[in-house]
């Protein structure tokens, strides 16, 4: 058993394993684009519209690490307050049930508004870029994190719930030691889905107004119409959601490993 679970844990210290048929469809990508960057003007395209990655690695060389710490302090920032709102709210909602019958109308609301509206709205209310890039992604996120929590908390077993309950704990003891942990495998998963919108997002909420973060750096690159800018930063936003997310998932493994 113990050397189980030592296997498992190493296993998990790990990094994770490329499939073979991903590696070989992203060599066939990059095979196609290197011979579209040449062979484009023969199709009636634009050169520039499909840059050599000789070009599009000279782009990532002069990636500057002050755009991408700024926009992922944003994401992160966001995030956390957007998971400690919902939380404060989902749980205020599961508790009164007269809070749940105001609240949640007003968040599945929230959730229908297209994102470009929320950033409009920001633009037009507040003067402060920062606060804007934070309203807009908290609106977005917040939501996500509210629903999945208060889902899962709804979705305990009652029999687990009566049994804490015989044991009269105090309200943060109910919480930390049962519906808390009941909860976590959809925390992570909220996480999950927000750590890629969140990405998403926060680069359509620098291009209005930021002067900083990766953003700002893709409007000026389609000022000055280079792909392969465009492309590096892109490419900088893929790898941060994925680093993102082996974090999060080494986290879901330890946290719960109970599952496996």
């Amino acid at each position: 058993m113990l050397e189980s679970m030592a296997v498992q844990q190493r296993a998990a210290a790990l990094p994770p394993r490329i499939p073979r048929e991903a590696i070989v469809s992203l060599l066939v990508i990059a095979a196609v684009w290197e011979a579209l960057s040449y062979l484009a003007p023969t199709i009636g395209v634009p050169q520039l519209a499909f840059p050599s990655f000789v070009r599009i690695a000279k782009s990532l060389t002069q990636i500057t690490f002050a755009d991408v710490a700024v926009t992922l302090l944003r994401v992160v920032a966001a995030l956390v307050v957007s998971f400690a709102l919902g939380t404060v709210f989902a749980v205020l909602c599961y508790v009164s049930k007269s809070a749940d019958r105001y609240l949640t109308p007003v968040v599945r609301l929230l959730m229908a508004v297209p994102v470009i509206s929320w950033i409009l709205f920001a633009i037009l209310w507040f003067r402060s870029v920062e606060f804007r890039i934070l309203f807009v992604l908290v609106v977005t996120c917040g939501p996500i994190f509210f629903v999945d929590l208060l889902d899962s908390m709804h979705s305990t077993s009652k029999e687990l719930r009566d049994m804490m309950q015989s044991f009269r704990p105090t309200p943060w003891q109910f919480f930390t030691k049962l519906m808390l942990p009941a909860s976590m495998p959809s925390i992570i998963t909220s996480w999950k889905i927000n750590l890629s919108l969140a990405i998403r997002v926060v680069t359509i909420a620098e291009l209005v107004g930021a002067v900083t973060g990766i953003g700002h750096q893709l409007a000026i690159a389609q000022e000055l119409f280079s792909v392969a800018d465009v492309f590096a930063w892109t490419l900088t936003l893929v790898v941060i959601l994925f680093v993102l997310e082996a974090l999060l998932s080494r986290f879901e493994t330890r946290v719960l490993r109970w599952r496996q």
